[in-house]
């Protein structure tokens, strides 16, 4: 049985740091990255179950989700195993971003967060290990 912990989030960005457009710009880019964001879509995994699902190897993997993580793309959770070995599990934190190009001829990312009653809300989820 595992459960996650809501208070592990990492990954939105507040009105104080907004997101990095070039972080999201270049994961946005990557193929993996991309692979990694639909396979999150409607489930979080672990790096070793992104690895097998997405037909990278696992260096990759971990490479690609701090690359995600660090350009707000997806949400970090810790899964809490009662065998004592936790995990990190991943999941798309977002459904829009939106790029413009601002007058100054900056680049500008807005990264629209999910509906509240999406699932990536939830404060626990529970598995059979």
């Amino acid at each position: 049985m595992s459960a996650t912990n809501p208070n592990s989030l990492r990954g939105w960005s507040t009105d104080e740091e907004p997101a990095d457009p070039q972080a999201v710009l270049a994961a946005l880019e990557d193929d993996a990255c991309r692979a990694i964001l639909e396979a999150t879509s409607e489930e979080s995994l672990t790096a070793t179950e992104l690895s097998e699902r997405c037909d990278i190897p696992m260096s990759t993997a971990y490479r690609k989700v701090e690359k995600l993580t660090e350009a707000d793309l997806v949400d970090e959770k810790v899964r809490i195993n009662t065998s004592g070995k936790h995990a990190t599990e991943y999941r798309k934190g977002f459904d829009d971003v939106v790029v413009s190009v601002a007058d100054a001829g900056g680049i500008e990312v807005q990264i629209t967060e999910p509906d509240a009653g999406d699932a990536t809300g939830s404060a626990f989820a529970t598995a059979d290990d």
